[in-house]
């Protein structure tokens, strides 16, 4: 009777083994297809944006993908393609994939991303929820089919996080899993003003939003600088070797600047939330 309670815990242990096995082969499948890098884009469509600007990030974002320097980047890769998802975002719970995960290595299979990508208009909605979307994208690796060499989210947007969870806290849990952020934050005046709106979106994007190995933002203050600003982007984000990417090797540039991730002592992160809060109570009053 005194050996029941071992075999007991053995058997125990066996069968947590033969349950967790499955469970890290679906994380980790060694039949998933190897590329340089895993990309996730996830794009801003929340109400603030115009119409007119829908359609301009998207052309941005349709051009970037099959330009010279993103294919090139590519192509120099150790492995010579990526796995890119698109999806486009707004409040909490609304997160729309535009184009799942896709393999691009070649000019062909870009641009027939791009046709999928641009085959239907964008659809807006209400609030804005980067912190909804940074999980959204987190859990988009679990299955993507992929095991990239570095994996990273590329997310926009013209406004600070005010549904869901705290930004800062959903970048810290997701970039101590080796996953980078880096944000292209649109400062531009062409959407429907806001009071919803920060001035130093692109110091807020520095502090709340990015992080990781050699996180960047790259602002756009005007809707012509953001087709050479997205392609900017995706090539350093393509192009670089190492998990970490040195200051130096960001500038001096031309164009929109690269701007790597910052603390400011005493930055609050909560703005967007504090101004919703503000309203909602002025708006009852």
């Amino acid at each position: 009777m005194s050996r029941h309670p071992i075999l007991f815990a053995a058997a125990c242990l066996v069968g947590a083994f033969l349950v967790a096995a499955p469970l890290a082969a679906q994380t980790h499948p060694e039949d998933d297809e190897v590329v340089d890098v895993e990309l996730v884009l996830a794009v801003d469509v929340s109400l603030s944006m115009s119409p007119m600007e829908l359609e301009l990030q998207r052309d941005g974002y349709a051009a970037a993908l099959v330009h010279d320097q993103v294919m090139r980047a590519i192509k120099d890769g150790v492995h010579g393609k990526i796995a890119v998802v698109y999806f486009e975002w707004a409040g909490d719970f609304m997160q729309h994939v535009v184009v799942p995960w896709t393999r691009i290595s070649s000019e062909a299979e870009a641009q027939a991303f791009v046709a999928q990508m641009t085959a239907s208009p964008p659809r807006s909605a209400r609030r804005t929820s980067i912190s909804g979307a940074l999980l959204y994208a987190d859990r988009l690796f679990d299955n993507s089919g992929y095991r990239g060499l570095k994996r990273v989210i590329d997310v926009s947007g013209d406004g600070p996080n005010n549904q869901g969870e705290p930004v800062a806290e959903t970048r810290d849990a997701i970039t101590a899993k080796g996953i980078t952020i880096n944000g292209l934050p649109l400062m531009t005046s062409g959407g429907f003003a806001s009071s919803f709106d920060v001035n130093d979106l692109d110091v807020y994007y520095q502090n709340c939003v990015i992080g990781g190995p050699g996180a960047f933002v790259i602002p756009v203050n005007d809707w012509s600088q953001f087709p050479e600003a997205i392609r900017r982007k995706l090539v350093l984000e393509l192009a670089m070797d190492q998990p970490a990417w040195p200051a130096p090797t960001l500038g001096p540039v031309k164009g929109p600047p690269v701007v790597l991730a910052q603390s400011t002592p005493g930055y609050d992160c909560l703005i967007g939330e504090r101004i919703w809060q503000n309203r909602q109570r002025y708006w009852e009053n």
